[in-house]
């Protein structure tokens, strides 16, 4: 079958690989249909990398995906413990954790001591055209949903389990450092929970504008580095409740401690190229803030579906172009490039 493989940072290329064999105890063979690219993708796209972990031989790509169920192992149950058919559209959670150590034990599976995940080194993802995945990671998708929004469910969780952190109430302030894909959702779900005011930046102008379309009040372009000035303007120097950082996780994590009130929440959620965290410590200090690292999502696929169907989401929307999987190295590129007008990519093997 065909799969694109990332071999070195900015190579990828169309391969022929071995097909899937059928599938083992607890098992769905599907065919893959639509996979989202993310901005941790790209991190190992760009640097070979991502965090601490290299990957060291060619690697197939992709972790937001939805697929068609072809063949079904015994005991194959989705992860609402129902069994699964041939036939069936699935979203499939690219998270594989143990389920039997002590975090997963406790319910945290995001943390799994023992994780395996589709698409970060040494484990092949979504770029191709079928794959083997544990039956209890995917989940039915309604006829009302498409195959490109049940790709984009696993952008949705990680929003989701972000605003989940936060514990937001009603009325409280927000800002989103960040405002793609992620950034934009964390901003329709923190105006769904009722956060107001809430304050939206990023450094390209037309992800700022998306912010005031996803529900922020005020958006802006921080190219020129005035953001945590213009919400000490904002909030009359009280700063905000609660601070998202969804972009960079560079200068912008010292900025979200900045915009922060005494007493507030610092949610971080971007993945920085240089593995490193940094910011004033004495901000950080005298504030007394919490900080908080948001690990993918846990328990949020069923959820993110019913918010998809409440019509609070149009998910498609985020969707700036589709390719098919011979397209996977010009859209990589493409993304890469920050080219005007890029949100979401995706590709439809």
């Amino acid at each position: 079958m065909l799969a694109a493989r990332l071999h070195a940072a900015r190579d990828i290329r169309m391969e022929e690989v071995e097909a899937p064999g059928d599938p083992g105890p607890g098992q769905v063979l599907i065919r893959v249909t639509a996979v989202g690219i993310c901005g941790s993708d790209l991190h190992s796209y760009e640097d070979g990398r991502i965090g601490d972990t290299v990957v060291q031989h060619p690697l197939i790509l992709g972790h937001e995906f939805a697929g068609h169920v072809l063949a079904c192992g015994n005991d194959a149950r989705d992860g609402n413990d129902e069994p699964l058919q041939p036939g069936q559209r699935v979203a499939v959670d690219p998270a594989q954790p143990c389920l039997r150590c002590d975090l997963c034990l406790k319910g945290h599976p995001n943390l799994c001591r023992r994780l395996h995940f589709c698409g970060l080194w040494p484990d092949d993802g979504a770029l191709c055209e079928r794959m083997l995945v544990p039956a209890h990671g995917c989940f039915p998708l309604p006829d009302a949903l498409s195959d490109a929004e049940g790709a984009l469910l696993e952008p949705l969780g990680v929003a989701l389990h972000a605003v989940d952190l936060a514990r937001l109430r009603l009325a409280r302030s927000v800002a989103v450092l960040g405002c793609g894909p992620i950034g934009l959702l964390i901003i329709r779900l923190a105006r769904l929970a009722g956060a107001d005011p809430i304050y939206a930046c990023d450094r390209f102008p037309w992800r700022a504008d998306a912010g005031g379309v996803w529900g922020a009040g005020e958006g802006w372009c921080c190219a020129g580095g005035d953001s945590v000035e213009r919400v000490e303007q904002l909030t009359c120097g009280r700063g905000v409740d609660v601070v998202f950082e969804a972009a960079w996780a560079d200068e912008s994590v010292a900025e979200a401690a900045e915009m922060a009130r005494p007493g507030g929440k610092v949610i971080l959620v971007g993945i920085p190229s240089a593995d490193v965290l940094t910011m004033k410590h004495s901000t950080a200090r005298r504030k007394g803030l919490t900080l908080l690292m948001s690990r993918r999502m846990k328990h949020t696929y069923p959820r993110s579906i019913q918010l998809a169907l409440g019509g609070g989401l149009a998910l498609e929307d985020l969707i700036s172009r589709r390719y098919p999987l011979s397209g996977t190295a010009e859209a990589f590129a493409s993304y890469a490039a920050w080219e005007e007008g890029v949100q979401k990519l995706l590709i439809e093997p």
